[in-house]
């Protein structure tokens, strides 16, 4: 399909009266800086636990490498931008800090809905094929988005959008014929700035445009499935689900226009909990406290083994009821947290419950935990 002006000004705004906030289009093209970058973060390692992304690495470089005959993407954006700025709630130790975009329902099933509704409409103005994509396929979608001119992709290689900021889910079609538009892409604006990873509380950032997610605690929190690292475990603060500190940061936010749309907005119980109601959840009330969310994807067990570190970086007393329960949890990936958790808060209790609790246990990374924590404290 050639240039058509007047077709591309009606698809935008289809796509703005489906609720989506900005819309562009450009060659179904990853250009190569952003593939070498990619190549090495996993030659590297840094995907961590992440096998997916080796796995379909080959996939992942370029959008033909998934689906042939792609030759025109349109990019779309959805702001989630609120009014609360994440940073100001790290010193409300007694809660947990749950990352923006997590606070209502999954985003994946509103965009993936209306991505569908777009591409049957366009199809049905013109012929071809497409494929809809939302974060779960191997495609880059940042340096699609940068291509199509919606953003760039700032040092924290995150999108940054001049409208919405930081913060903006990103949606994707991918057509069989070619569709071009007059716009070009942004060039990165971020300058001398490196305000996002300054901020960045375990130095995931090695250089600008290059993360490594085994430090990340977005990472650390959502895909690491094991114990927490014991260096990172102080670090972490009250996040016990993702961290937006570097997207928080960014100057470019000040330009952010508060979203309308009521599927993002953050729900009370999400905005900010209490570590201690938190951490008295059962599987059941979990799965039904987080129903809908992407939440519920990391299971109970992770969850509160996050909510604990959590609890032992708030110094709070109170805590200590909740902790020493599930000192005897079933699950050991709760019970080396809580025992972690109990040696920050109190010596003199961790000395008892170890007392009473150590020869009983036979999981070798409980026991070893015990140890750990008693050799640090003592």
């Amino acid at each position: 399909m050639n240039d058509d002006s007047n077709f591309i000004m009606s698809v935008e705004s289809k796509a703005i009266d489906l609720g989506f906030d900005d819309v562009g289009f450009c060659k179904a093209h990853i250009p190569p800086i952003t593939r070498k970058r990619l190549i090495e973060f996993i030659g590297r390692g840094r995907h961590g636990e992440m096998s997916w992304m080796s796995e379909k690495l080959y996939t992942r470089l370029n959008p033909i490498n998934m689906w042939g005959e792609a030759k025109t993407a349109l990019v779309v954006l959805a702001n989630y931008s609120n009014d609360k700025n994440p940073l100001d709630f790290l010193e409300k130790k007694n809660n947990g800090l749950i990352s923006v975009y997590a606070q209502n329902k999954d985003y994946h099933k509103w965009i993936k809905g209306r991505l569908k509704n777009l591409t049957s409409w366009i199809l049905s103005q013109t012929r071809g094929k497409a494929k809809v994509f939302v974060d779960t396929a191997p495609l880059m979608e940042k340096p699609l988005a940068e291509a199509s001119g919606l953003g760039w992709v700032g040092k924290h290689t995150n999108l940054i959008s001049r409208s919405f900021g930081n913060w903006t889910f990103i949606g994707v079609i991918l057509f069989d014929f070619e569709l071009t538009s007059k716009t070009k892409p942004l060039k990165g604006l971020c300058g001398t700035c490196s305000k996002c990873i300054d901020i960045c509380p375990t130095n995931a950032f090695p250089q600008p445009y290059k993360l490594d997610a085994r430090k990340c605690i977005s990472y650390l929190t959502i895909e690491h499935k094991h114990h927490i690292p014991r260096k990172y475990r102080s670090l972490m603060g009250n996040r016990i689900y993702g961290c937006d500190d570097c997207l928080a940061i960014c100057p470019w936010n000040k330009f952010a226009k508060l979203s309308s749309n009521i599927a993002f907005k953050a729900k009370k119980e999400f905005n900010n909990p209490s570590l201690q109601k938190l951490s008295k959840i059962n599987e059941v009330e979990f799965k039904k406290m987080f129903s809908g969310s992407p939440i519920k994807r990391i299971g109970r067990n992770q969850f509160i083994r996050n909510v604990l570190i959590a609890m032992g970086n708030s110094s709070s007393k109170s805590m200590l009821p909740c902790v020493v329960k599930l000192i005897n949890d079933d699950s050991s990936l709760v019970r080396v947290a809580a025992i972690w958790a109990l040696g920050k808060l109190s010596k003199q209790r961790f000395n008892i419950e170890k007392r009473h609790n150590f020869n009983k246990e036979r999981d070798k990374d409980v026991k070893k935990e015990w140890m750990l924590t008693y050799n640090e404290i003592n």
